[in-house]
């Protein structure tokens, strides 16, 4: 298949002899969506697990958020630029790899144990995320009919929220469940404490070497399998005929207008899923904080422990379920919808519901901010297609851009902290709702394509 660089440059066609094998196709790259999406959501594992072994405060710990979707900003370009070199599948198989290495990372960071090994391991891992994404998600958006883009890739992230889903469960039985009591790790000798923190390190060697060696794998399936294949060339790169001179995808205003849609989403997102616990821990709000009662250290460790099983047990997946589900639906709606007023319908929505948690308590608060889950569904996959569309052979480098924006879940969340801070963890959602005013404007006028500016 071919994508020309004229305004129809999303129009993909089958190269003679080679039949349109899309579902197929789509099978295959879906499962990566799964992958990054498991293990983007094992951070949440390894952040608690990290600071009782390294005794971090939360600034410390939250480190691993920062390195691991600072790596998109730094990557996401030249992503971008690998696609164009060596073309989506190649890409895929390289970021797979990478990825793999990542995960092998794991082993001697807990072997020394090294707080900052584990960072670098997470970003070896992202970097290889970040590879994945540039080039799946819009061979997703182009494989098939461009009327449809929207819902191909909205079902595909539906199987990313259902890794997001799984993930923690995995991390919480695998790795949380064989890792041995919290001490008070000031108290013990320096022999005692290097055992203490190589016996809790090591709960993660068996679960990452299982997950390089099916990463590996999957790069091994993707290099062998048949993707149809591009008419203009060999190795799935987009195409270059009819590239305008001195054009660049600064000069399109969706696809910048489009990042930074990204950039205000995924940062919505990620504070949202990251401040559930604290928030729900309000008296006012779940009432969760009444749970640790009094007593020794030890029973309110216990107690801790009870309260996080119950958090992640059953609050904290409905908010990442309802997204998988919004996605699912969502690919049927936009079988017909228009992607931008769906976009903005569902901003509306999802700002609409944390105003009413804001300026309420109790169980309306919690349900409230867990609906946000559902209409946050369908905004990643949307804007990226709104982004993308009609970028021909610029394809790959606007990917890069929106896939650089990711680090927004890097940095608003850090924002919403400071807010909390001085306002308070409740007031503090007022930044979110502004993500959603702009995403709503994005869906209804800024997705608009607009003639190329001057370079």
């Amino acid at each position: 298949m071919a994508i020309s660089g004229s305004s129809s440059s999303d129009t993909v066609r089958v190269a003679p002899g080679e039949s349109t094998n899309y579902g197929s196709a789509l099978a295959m790259v879906t499962t990566l969506f799964f992958m990054w999406g498991f293990l983007t959501s094992l951070n949440d594992i390894l952040i608690p697990h990290l600071k009782s072994i390294f005794d971090l405060n939360y600034a410390r710990v939250m480190l691993v958020q920062f390195a691991f979707f600072s790596t998109y900003a730094l990557l996401g370009i030249p992503s971008g630029k690998v696609v164009e070199w060596i073309g989506y599948k190649r890409t895929m198989v390289l970021g797979l790899l990478t990825m793999g290495v990542g995960s092998l990372l794991f082993i001697p960071a807990a072997k020394v144990p090294s707080y900052p090994l584990f960072l670098g391991a997470l970003i070896v891992l992202a970097a290889g995320i970040t590879a994945l994404q540039v080039a799946a998600n819009p061979y997703v958006s182009i494989l098939g009919p461009p009327a449809t883009a929207s819902s191909r890739l909205n079902l595909t992230q539906a199987f990313n929220s259902l890794g997001t889903v799984v993930g923690p469960i995995f991390g919480a039985f695998v790795i949380l469940r064989t890792a041995g009591a919290v001490l008070d790790v000031k108290k013990l000798s320096p022999e005692a404490l290097r055992a203490y923190r190589i016996h809790e390190a090591s709960t993660v060697n068996i679960p990452y070497l299982g997950i390089a060696l099916a990463l590996i794998l999957l790069g091994l399936a993707i290099a062998w399998f048949k993707f149809p294949r591009i008419e203009t060339t060999k190795d799935f790169r987009p195409s270059e005929l009819s590239k305008p001179q001195h054009d660049s995808m600064w000069c399109h205003p969706h696809v910048v207008f489009g990042a930074l849609a990204i950039f205000v989403y995924v940062g919505a997102e990620v504070a949202i899923g990251s401040f559930l616990i604290n928030y729900f821990a309000r008296p006012e709000i779940g009432g969760l904080a009444q749970a640790m009662g009094g007593g020794s250290v030890h029973a309110a460790s216990a107690a801790l422990l009870r309260l996080l099983a119950k958090v992640l047990g059953t609050w904290v997946p409905l908010y990442w379920g309802g997204l998988m589900l919004g996605r699912f639906i969502g690919s049927g709606i936009l079988q017909k919808a228009k992607p931008g007023k769906m976009l903005a319908l569902v901003a509306v929505c999802a700002g609409t519901l944390v105003i009413v948690s804001m300026l309420t308590d109790s169980s309306v608060a919690v349900w409230s901010i867990l609906l946000v889950g559902l209409f946050n569904s369908i905004q990643f996959p949307t804007i990226f297609t709104l982004g993308i569309a009609e970028m021909g052979p610029l394809t790959g480098e606007a990917s890069g851009l929106l896939i650089t924006a990711i680090v927004g879940g890097a940095i608003i969340p850090e924002l919403q902290g400071l807010l909390a801070d001085r306002i308070g963890i409740h007031h503090a959602f007022i930044l979110p709702i502004l993500c959603y005013i702009y995403i709503a404007w994005y869906g209804l006028r800024g997705s608009r394509i607009r003639e190329p500016r001057a370079a």
